[in-house]
C-alpha cells in the first residue's frame, strides 16, 4: 500500500463511519474500483482510531460528563433507567449506551472470522462480494426511506429508555455486514423509534464509540503483531490522520444538515451506487 492510497482510503473511511453510506462497504469498494488490492480487515480496524479521534474531538464534553456520571449510574442502574428527572438523563445515558452495545460486541466476537473470509479474502476482490455490498446498500437505503416516512422525529435524547437502547443496538450489530452501515442502521432505527433526525444521529455517534474504540484498539494491535516495519506503520498512521480529519468534518456537517433536512440525498446515494455496482459486476 503505497501513501497516496491510504490517504484516500483514510478520507473514504472518515467520511463514510458516520454519514449513513456504509464505511465498510466503501473500504471494499472503492480498492475494487481502482484495481487496488483489498487493504484488509486489520487496516480497515486500524483507521477506527482515525474516526475514534474525531468522535473524542467532537463529543469531548459529552463524553467527560457521561464518565463523571458513571458511578452514579453504576450505583442505582435500575433507578437511573427509570427515572423522569432531568439530572438522571446523564447517567441514563451511559447506561443505555452500554446495553446497547453489548449485541454488536457479542455478534462481533461470534461472526468476525466469517465476516472476514466472506468479504475480506486473500488478492483481488471476488464479484460476488461486491453484489453482496450492493444489495446491502439497496436494502438499507429502503427501509431507512419507510422509516422516514413513517416516523414521527418528535423525541429527543433525554427521552430514552431501554427498548430503545435495545432495538437501536440491535441495528448496530447488523451492521457488521458490509453494506448495511452502522450510522444507516442506527439512524433508521432512532427513526423507528420517534426520535428526531439529529438526535438518532447524535445517540448514533455515542453508541458507536465503543465498538469503534473496540475494532480500532484490535485494529492497531493485529497491525503491530503483523511485524510490519517502520515504513508500513508511517502509511498506517497517515491513514489514520486523514480519516479523523474527515470523520470530525462528517460530523459537524451531518449533524447540521440533519437538523433542516431529511435522509433523502442518502437514499438516493445508496441506491444509485448499488445499481452502479450491479451494472459494473454484470458488464465487466
Amino acid at each position: 500500500m503505497t501513501v497516496w492510497q491510504a490517504i484516500v482510503l483514510g478520507i473514504v473511511q472518515g467520511l463514510t463511519e458516520f454519514l449513513p453510506v456504509s464505511s465498510s462497504a466503501h473500504l471494499i469498494v472503492v480498492p475494487w474500483l481502482l484495481g487496488w488490492e483489498s487493504p484488509g480487515l486489520a487496516f480497515d480496524a486500524a483507521l477506527h482510531l482515525g474516526t475514534l479521534t474525531a468522535v473524542l474531538a467532537y463529543f469531548w464534553r459529552d463524553l467527560l460528563a457521561m464518565a463523571r456520571a458513571l458511578p452514579r449510574a453504576l450505583r442505582r442502574p435500575m433507578a437511573m433507567l427509570q427515572s423522569a428527572e432531568p439530572e438522571d438523563v446523564v447517567p441514563r445515558l451511559v447506561l443505555l449506551i452500554g446495553l446497547g452495545t453489548v449485541p454488536a460486541l457479542v455478534i462481533g466476537l461470534l461472526g468476525q472470522d466469517w465476516i472476514e473470509a466472506v468479504y475480506h479474502p486473500e488478492g483481488a476482490t471476488p464479484d460476488r462480494v461486491i453484489i453482496f455490498v450492493a444489495v446491502a446498500l439497496i436494502g438499507l437505503a429502503l427501509i431507512l426511506l419507510w422509516a422516514e416516512r413513517a416516523a414521527r422525529h418528535v423525541r429527543g435524547l433525554a427521552s430514552l429508555r431501554l427498548p430503545d437502547a435495545v432495538a437501536i443496538g440491535f441495528a448496530q450489530a447488523a451492521a457488521l455486514i458490509p453494506g448495511v452501515s452502522r450510522s444507516g442502521a442506527t439512524i433508521t432505527a432512532g427513526l423507528w423509534r420517534g426520535l428526531a433526525r439529529a438526535d438518532a444521529a447524535r445517540f448514533s455517534f455515542l453508541l458507536g464509540t465503543p465498538i469503534v474504540a473496540a475494532a480500532g484498539a484490535k485494529g492497531l494491535y493485529d497491525t503491530l503483531n503483523a511485524g510490519l516495519d517502520a515504513n508500513q506503520l508511517g502509511i498506517f498512521a497517515v491513514g489514520l490522520v486523514a480519516s479523523a480529519l474527515a470523520g470530525f468534518a462528517a460530523i459537524w456537517s451531518l449533524l447540521r444538515y440533519l437538523q433542516r433536512a431529511s435522509t433523502i440525498v442518502f437514499i438516493v446515494y445508496r441506491i444509485g451506487l448499488g445499481i452502479v455496482l450491479f451494472a459494473l459486476v454484470v458488464l465487466r
